[in-house]
């Protein structure tokens, strides 16, 4: 069986999206499926051509980011009309697509209504894009209403990474769409080694940490703010780390700026941002909706953090409240709970557990097989 993805990022570009669809690659490939991605190159120092894994063939097309990790084609370059041609010249099974509002879902329609191929389209978001001013906003907007209903009404199916996004697939179409979680590349997880030198760096302190990207919906403004509201006794013994990078960047330095204990690391390596998790006590996720499952949160309950989070982004479907993690609405509830844990003496109770519940419901192995009964592998 040959497959091509269509996929807005892939690494060496960093993020969820990416490793997700890059690890789904490995696995899939393993059970003799070809496959080919044709991604825009990003960053600009990615190869061209690239073979990864079990025969994935990686294409990048010539792109330009419009606005920060928004991709679009340089539709002018003769190169990228050269390359996406090529694809027609190939005979291909199934066409996949992911997450509606990239332009690469648009290219996904194209091509496989034209060459009447089997399309899936694979769905990370679970609400409309939040940017950082209204006008980016009620465009994006716009462009869900009119391109992504396009692509959830005109795919064959739409597979939903997390019940969340389930919900959102169901305000445009009303045909089922299945929930596949991701799974975890546990094995390369396992490999990286906990930052000494951060634990060192900081051995004194309580290490806080968020990893992602530093957009509105994020809402890492909320962790700031729990973090900031601590008692000045609690605070002096805690350390709260930011890694990532994105539009609200300078926006969060600026609402952190009197306060030490916060710190912004930038963009890292996969390798060296789970590397940090590993060395993390208590990891916050405070996203509002709109991002379908956060693979940093899956990693960081993974790498045994304990972990307080906002029910959005998937993390009411992961976390078992008081059982695996905690759930909180708003700073102020985010605050009490670090001081619940902090005060505690961070019991490991909770990451033992949301360990051994990631390894039992995030593993690639069943996510692949329910894959591979959709593809009729």
């Amino acid at each position: 069986m040959k497959i091509l993805v269509f996929s807005p990022y892939y690494p060496p570009h960093i993020g969820g999206l990416e490793s997700h669809a890059d690890e789904f690659n490995k696995y899939l490939s393993q059970r003799g499926v070809d496959i080919t991605v044709f991604t825009p190159k990003l960053p600009a120092t990615a190869s061209e051509f690239e073979t990864r894994h079990n025969n994935v063939k990686v294409i990048r097309f010539p792109a330009f980011a419009i606005i920060s990790n928004y991709p679009l084609p340089k539709f002018w370059s003769l190169k990228f009309w050269r390359l996406f041609f090529a694809l027609f010249k190939e005979k291909f099974d199934i066409t996949i697509s992911r997450t509606r509002f990239f332009n690469t879902s648009l290219l996904a329609l194209i091509y496989a209504k034209i060459k009447k191929n089997r399309w899936i389209h694979i769905e990370h978001g679970s609400d409309f894009v939040v940017l950082s001013s209204t006008t980016k906003t009620f465009i994006a907007k716009i462009y869900d209403y009119v391109f992504g209903r396009l692509i959830f009404k005109f795919s064959d199916l739409n597979i939903s990474i997390s019940g969340a996004v389930q919900t959102f697939v169901g305000k445009f179409d009303q045909r089922p769409s299945p929930v596949i979680y991701r799974g975890l590349d546990m094995d390369e997880i396992d490999k990286i080694e906990t930052n000494h030198d951060l634990k060192k760096k900081y051995q004194e302190k309580i290490i806080i940490s968020f990893v992602g990207r530093l957009y509105k919906w994020k809402s890492v403004e909320t962790s700031i703010m729990a973090v900031k509201s601590l008692p000045p006794a609690l605070k002096n013994r805690v350390v709260f780390l930011i890694v990532g990078d994105g539009e609200d960047l300078e926006y969060l330095k600026n609402v952190s700026a009197d306060e030490k204990n916060i710190e912004f690391l930038g963009n890292m390596p996969r390798n060296k941002a789970i590397s940090i998790l590993k060395a993390t006590d208590i990891y916050l996720h405070s996203s509002k909706s709109g991002g379908g499952l956060s693979t940093s949160l899956l990693e960081a309950m993974y790498c045994g953090c304990a972990v307080i989070a906002t029910p959005n982004e998937g993390a009411s479907e992961v976390i078992i409240n008081g059982s695996n993690g905690m759930l909180a609405n708003n700073h102020s509830e985010i605050a009490e709970k670090l001081e619940e844990l902090i005060e505690s003496g961070i019991s490991v109770a909770y990451s033992d557990t949301a360990k051994k519940y990631i390894q039992n419901n995030f593993n690639w192995h069943n996510s692949i097989s329910a894959y591979a009964k959709i593809f009729e592998i």
